[in-house]
């Protein structure tokens, strides 16, 4: 099948709800709202958890009479607030020596500011889980050592690149510092600052009660989640917050359709009318920009390999004369292609030994949840489905749907060569980072039978017309 009939094809069976939209239609809470299910999955969470919790904080901010410009502005705090999750998962996983995003989802559920069989029972369970015995109480003593510092090291580290990324998307100041004092409690025993009551910022206390609300919900129920709410009522969370949320759980308006399959409307829906933002091209690209960065900061294995790819993608694309729109969605499609990843545990992304089959059923998920999250968005809708065949080969022996050529359009072949291109050029934990003329030489035994030949041929001639050193060029094969 030709490659263009194969992409009308796949665009065909794709539901009207996918199908791209245009930018002057698209909304940033639109973007925002379906992006935040990645973060779901790196803080341990199912997804949806992130546009759950907007939906309880913005009942409650209701239920308090906020002004529009607050509203907004605690809207996109609650949507953003784990925008800095993936930047401490490494440093976590290095800490406990056990899986980061296990260890991030059950402590949602632990209060872990009071010392007993609660707090002890969460280190028992997530620390060093599969060192021998000996090793893993030597482990757990060091970790209960420097528990204080370590936590608030993580919650810093997390924190500072959340209200980062806020303010490279241009939100207000107020949704960086609601972002950047997340954890922070009432009693002033929270981090990264200590701030004590009305210290800190209101959308930022108001978020940290609806994210408790939320996973007490989903795990235990509404009774359970109000009792937790209760329990820490002055100490993590304003009292009045929490009699708000209390007031509206009694009147059945706090739970009201968070079990819906259909979420994103009724959040966007919360979004303030005078404060709705319309995407430009440019805010687009910002985002897809963000949303890398947050994608790369899980482990420094993958350190602007997002870019990488993005800048490989738009070489080969180029060369083989796609039009200036094929390239821009390309270029977002390669930024946004590793989304999936943040629902990869570091302890797999890290390990410097082979995979177990289970780990790598693991990391074969990733594309089919890069898929999940960016179907969400009608105007992603064209680039979605070939940003997740990253990882397919023509031999049909890639993944995760096992595609063969004839199923592979031309976006899918180009983003296959690029990742591949920047994985092997870049370090990793088992091997360090392969010179340019190895990486061409490794790719050129894949094609024509894995990688595409003219795919790898155009980004061969692009690096030589920079002057980058390669391999001597085969033969041309056609595929």
């Amino acid at each position: 099948m030709p490659q263009a009939a194969a992409f009308d094809l796949v665009q065909s069976l794709l539901p009207e709800a996918e199908k791209p939209a245009s930018v002057s239609s698209i909304r940033v809470s639109e973007l925002i709202s379906a992006l935040s299910y990645a973060l779901d999955l790196t803080e341990g969470r199912p997804m949806g958890h992130s546009v759950r919790s907007c939906l309880i904080g913005m009942r409650i901010g209701e239920e308090l009479h906020l002004g529009p410009g607050p509203q907004a502005d605690l809207y996109y705090t609650l949507l953003l607030k784990d925008a800095g999750c993936s930047s401490n998962s490494s440093r976590l996983y290095h800490i406990l020596n056990a899986d980061d995003i296990r260890a991030k989802g059950d402590l949602k559920t632990t209060d872990w500011t009071k010392v007993g069989w609660e707090s002890l029972h969460y280190a028992i369970t997530h620390v060093a889980t599969s060192m021998p015995f000996p090793e893993r109480v030597w482990r757990l003593i060091q970790v209960a050592a420097t528990q204080q510092r370590d936590s608030c090291e993580l919650v810093k580290i997390r924190c500072e690149r959340g209200s980062s990324i806020a303010r490279k998307l241009g939100f207000s100041e107020a949704v960086a510092t609601g972002i950047h004092s997340l954890d922070e409690h009432w009693n002033g025993r929270g981090y990264p600052d200590g701030q004590l009551k009305r210290q800190i910022p209101l959308a930022s206390n108001l978020a940290n009660l609806a994210q408790t609300l939320e996973v007490f919900w989903a795990a235990r129920g509404p009774q359970a989640a109000i009792e937790a709410a209760e329990a820490r009522s002055g100490r993590w969370f304003d009292p009045q917050l929490v009699k708000a949320a209390v007031s509206l759980a009694k009147r059945s308006t706090l739970w009201s359709e968070l079990a819906s399959d259909d979420l994103l409307p009724k959040v966007m829906a919360q979004e303030p009318e005078d404060r709705r933002l319309t995407a430009t091209e440019s805010t687009i690209d910002s985002i897809c920009l963000a949303f890398a960065e947050i994608i790369d900061a899980k482990t420094p294995f993958t350190y602007q390999h997002s870019n990488g790819v993005a800048d490989a993608a738009v070489l080969i694309a180029k060369g083989l004369g796609v039009d200036h729109q094929g390239v821009k969605r390309l270029q977002r499609a390669a930024l946004l292609h590793d989304i999936g990843k943040l629902g990869v545990s570091n302890a797999i992304l890290e390990k410097p030994g082979k995979l177990t089959g289970e780990e790598f059923t693991q990391v074969r998920k990733h594309p089919y949840y890069t898929y999940e999250i960016l179907k969400r968005i009608p105007a992603f809708a064209d680039f979605g489905i070939d940003a997740a065949s990253h990882h397919e080969r023509l031999d049909g022996k890639g993944y995760w749907r096992g595609l063969t050529g004839d199923q592979m359009p031309l976006p899918s072949r180009i983003l296959a060569v690029a990742d591949v291109f920047d994985a092997l050029k870049a370090k990793r934990p088992y091997r360090d980072a392969l010179p340019l003329e190895k990486v061409f030489s490794i790719m050129q035994e894949d094609t024509p039978h894995a990688l595409d030949w003219p795919c790898l041929a155009a980004l061969m001639e692009s690096k030589r017309a920079v002057g980058d050193s390669v391999a001597a060029e085969p033969a041309a094969v056609a595929v």
